[in-house]
Parts: C-alpha cells; structure tokens; sequence
C-alpha cells in the first residue's frame, strides 16, 4: 500500500465556478483520488477556498456584506456544490483559518532568517475616494499605444502591451470610477526568487516525467527575459493574513496583509491541520514533514496551466527556501483551458454553464463523464451541447445503461431476480475474459499515470466489450435450444453489473453505487483477476432489476439549454 497526497488548486471565493473550473484541477484530482483508494493505498485528498485578496473584498461589497461573513457563506455554497458533483475530499478548508494565518507568518519569518526576503520601498497607486492603493488590475484607463479606452494597469486586453498603471491616460477607479488618483510611496515585502533561481531550476530539471504543459512554463518563467524576478508578497489590504515575523510583529509592516498567492498554497498545508482539527484524522505532519514520516508519501497537484508558475516556482521557493523538511511537490498534472460554445468561459463576464446549474439540468455522473473523458490535456478543448448531448446517449445510454437494463430484464422474465445456476462457460467467455484482461490492464496503467481521457476510452471499451459479447452470446437465443448454456451466459453478464460498477466508480459514483446496489452486493474488490472477478456473485444471489441507469438527452432539451446558457448569467 502506497500513501498518496493529492491537491487541486483553491476555487477561488468569490462566486461559483464554472464547468472549465471544474475540469481543470478538482475533477481529475478526485478521479486520481478515488482510483488511487480503490485500489487499497491510503489516500488524504485536501482542497480549500482562497479567501484572501481585493477581489473577495469586492465581491463582499458588491452583496452588502462584511468580507469575513461573505466568505464564510460562500464557502459553505462551495462546499455543497462540491459534494453535489461527489468531489471526495477528505477535508475542503478554508485559506482564511487560523492555521493558515499561523503557517504564512511561520514561513515569512523562516524566509526572512533565511535572507530571502528584502523590503521594497515603491510608488503605488492611491485612490482618495477610495481610501486605499489600487491593485494594477482595478485601474483602467487608455492605452497609450493602441488607443483602447478600458484597458487596464497592468495590460491591455486589446493590443496584449504591459503596462504600468502611470503608462494609462485618463486613469481612474474602477471600484468607485473616480479619477482623484495620486502616487504615493509604501514599503513591501518580496521574495527573493531570484535567488532561489538556481535551485529551482535543478528541482524542475530532475522532473523528467513531468507533463511538457507544465514543464515548459516553469522554464519560461524561469529562463525568458531577464528570468525569474523577485515578488511582492504584501499588499496593503484589510482582509487577509496580518504581516508578521513569525507571531512577532513586523515592523513598518503594520496594517498590511500577505498577497494571496503568497498564502493561498500554504493552505494545503494548513488545510490538513484543520483536517485534524476537525476530528477527522491524526497526525497531518507524516503527511507534510519528512522528519515526520512524508518521505514515502507521494504528492501529487492537480491545476489549469493558468496557475503552473505560483505551483513550479513561487510556492516551492517557499517550501525549498524555509529549509525546512516540509514535502515539496513529486508531480503537477496541468490542464489547458476547456472552452465553451464557440468561446470561452468566464466567470466575470458570465459565460458559460455554471456548477449549480449544471446540477440542476442532470445529475453529477452526466457531467463527470463528458469533462472527464473529454478533459483539456494536450490542448484545448470545447464543451458544445450537440457533442454533451452525443457523448451521454452514446456513452452512458446506448453503452453502459442499455447492457444493464438488457441483462437484468431477460434474466427476471426467463430465469427470477436470482443468479441463475447452471451450464458451463465457453470459448465465447474464455475470449471475452482475455479481452477485459487486456483492457483492465490498460484502464490501470492510464489511471495510474493520470491520464484521464485514454482511462475513459478504456473505461468505455470495456463496456462495449460487455455489449459486443451480449450480441455474440445471443443469450435469449440460446434460451430456446440450451437453457443451461444461456444461464451461464446471463450469470456472466451478471457479474459483468458489477465488475462494471466496481471499475467505473472513479469516473460515475452514483451510477455504480445505484449498480452494486441493484446487485445486492457491497463487495467493491478490485478485480486483480478478471475471471475470478466474474464469478464474485454465486447462484442463488438475489439481485434487482435497476431504474434506467441514464437516461437520453432530448434533442428539444439539447435546443432549450443551448439557448437558456448562451453566455449569460443573472447576478
């Protein structure tokens, strides 16, 4: 048995995410969970919500809130909405605890002792109608190279230049949209990546299994340029991790906060602090300290290619940086963007279906079987309703659904709700065990290596296998001339239910639990060995004919949805 830690990146507070949201890091996450704990090694599986930042303030302000009581809220809509889709953390924490707050000021105090952070006096941006410094982003104003009058004070969205928030004409707030802007100077910490740039570079060089998605931004951030700069770790906020030394103050640091992307990655430590806080487990550091017993944990995060440089570069410069023996890192599997309809998904602008509504239109298995098996590894890819539409009737429908019902049925009408006894098995079944033997093997390899799309072309290979036999096998045929034969034929087919249920539960929860179910079993084995496997349940076993396992997308349903989420979303 193995010890497995899996991350996937912190949703962030303020709203409810997307579907390319969901498939970028949690989904694939829990699929590599839930493999990873069928298969019998131990498992701590942790995600949390990032809290901190202007953005939550904004969102908070926005719905007539006080910061803290918004987050807490909405932490609790995530929470539900992860459990919906079935996510299967074994904690969902929250970057605004106080075991976070405690870690990030441990590790700014161990950087400082360390020579890694230095102070930075600077010019910023101040808004008097505001009262507070901007960040770059919540400036807008004109391009000084293209003329493009919203762009903001970082870039322009129209001609991609960076900017300085000083580069703008006609600046102004896009918090109040005031123009009574003054620069005024305030001291920051950075952290000195720049000299971690070395040691970086030979932890990313010795991950030579890495995803080339993740590997090559590293090295950009790394190499391009004038290479990896340091970075500003404070912002003068109010909401967030108090800047301290440790639990001493800070001086000349009074009154800031960290950046969030400075905290936000400590919360997966944190997170299994509160994990055991929790009452849920014990001893988080033989998952975190290698002076505690993490040396043979192997910790895997899940992300969009978005956050691949704060996970490659800014957070193990702090992991690495404190010295200390914390657990850095084995493997990053990265995502590209899944895009919707002919455009993107953006929760700012509203386009694109959400994860409360998708709920509300079809339970959780339709969804995780089309992101899953339609997942953004290599490249980019597009969430259509024609191709939902296609994938769940043909899929999950026309496949797995209609072997279920087929089989189940003809043994109620010609044999009871009973395995039936009887017959011996042929070279029909010796070829179809031989073929799930292969594919198994497959299924098992693809998992084990997270990659999720081949795992779901397996998975369903493996179902047809099941369909093709049943042609073949002609069961209801053979019931006419050899009862016997067709019993065996049936109590295979049987034990295929479950054999199914049991390898599909990673990818569809539900559906298999509804399976096992109908099967009156609770034996969830692995099937190490697949002809075994397929005798699991004896003559005699009782067993339920199932309701529909999934149900077919209408084309009148395809047509209403396409038009219901064309982009929009009510505020």
């Amino acid at each position: 048995m193995a010890r497995h830690l899996i991350t996937s990146a912190l949703p962030y507070i303020n709203g409810i995410k997307h579907l390319g949201n969901l498939v970028g890091s949690q989904l694939p996450a829990d699929l590599f969970a839930r493999y990873m704990r069928a298969r019998g090694h131990e498992v701590l599986f942790l995600c949390a919500t990032d809290e901190h930042g202007t953005p939550a303030e904004l969102a908070a302000a926005k719905a007539g809130k006080d910061v803290a009581d918004y987050c807490a809220e909405m932490h609790d809509v995530q929470a539900k909405i992860a459990e919906g889709f079935r996510l299967s953390f074994d904690h969902y924490g929250r970057s605004s605890s106080p075991q976070n707050h405690a870690l990030t000021q441990h590790f700014a105090g161990r950087l400082a002792e360390m020579g890694l952070i230095r102070e930075v006096t600077e010019k910023m941006v101040y808004s008097n109608a505001d009262g507070r410094f901007l960040p770059d982003r919540y400036i807008e104003g004109t391009c000084p190279n293209c003329g493009f009058d919203s762009a903001r004070g970082d870039q322009c969205d129209n001609c991609t230049k960076q900017l300085d928030p000083t580069d703008l004409i006609n600046p102004y707030s896009t918090i109040s949209g005031s123009t009574d802007l003054e620069e005024r100077e305030t001291k920051h910490l950075f952290l000195c990546q720049s000299q971690m740039r070395d040691t970086l570079q030979a932890w990313i060089d010795s991950k030579t299994d890495w995803p080339v998605l993740t590997t090559s931004i590293a090295n950009k951030w790394l190499n391009d340029g004038d290479g990896l700069q340091d970075r500003g770790i404070t912002r003068d906020l109010d909401w967030g991790v108090p800047v301290k030394k440790g639990g001493a103050d800070w001086p000349g640091m009074e009154g800031k906060v960290f950046y969030v992307w400075f905290d936000a990655p400590i919360e997966y430590i944190a997170c299994a602090q509160e994990w055991v806080d929790a009452g849920k487990g014990n001893d988080w550091e033989r998952w975190w300290r290698t002076d505690k017993g993490a040396d043979d944990v192997t910790y895997t995060q899940f992300m969009g290619k978005d956050n691949v440089p704060f996970h490659t570069l800014s957070f193990p410069a702090t992991i690495l940086g404190s010295e200390e023996p914390w657990k850095a890192v084995d493997y990053i599997k990265s995502f590209n963007y899944l895009n919707y309809d002919g455009g993107q998904f953006s929760t700012s602008r509203g386009r694109g279906v959400f994860m409360d509504q998708a709920l509300e239109i079809l339970p959780s298995d339709y969804w995780r079987w089309w992101l899953l098996s339609h997942a953004p590894e290599s490249s980019d890819s597009e969430f259509t309703w024609e191709n939902f539409q296609q994938s769940v009737n043909k899929d999950l429908a026309d496949v797995l659904g209609n072997f279920v019902s087929r089989v189940t049925k003809f043994c109620r009408s010609k044999f009871g709700e009973e395995i039936p006894a009887g017959g011996a098995l042929g070279e029909t079944e010796t070829a179809l065990i031989n073929e799930l033997t292969t594919r198994l093997r497959a299924y098992e390899d693809h998992m084990a290596d997270m990659e999720v799309r081949k795992s779901a072309q397996e998975l369903r290979a493996i179902w047809v296998a099941g369909n093709e036999y049943l042609q073949t096998a002609a069961p209801w045929s053979t019931f006419k001339e050899d009862p016997e034969k067709a019993a065996a034929q049936i109590r295979l087919a049987l034990n295929l239910i479950r054999f199914y249920a049991v390898v599909s539960a990673p990818f569809i929860p539900d559906a298999s639990a509804q399976l096992m179910a109908a099967m009156h079993t609770d034996d969830t084995s692995w099937p190490e060995d697949v002809a075994t496997a397929l005798e699991t349940l004896a003559p005699d076993h009782a067993f339920t004919v199932p309701d529909v396992t999934f149900r077919k997308i209408s084309d009148d349903e395809r047509e209403e949805w396409q038009e219901k989420f064309a982009g929009k979303r009510e505020s």
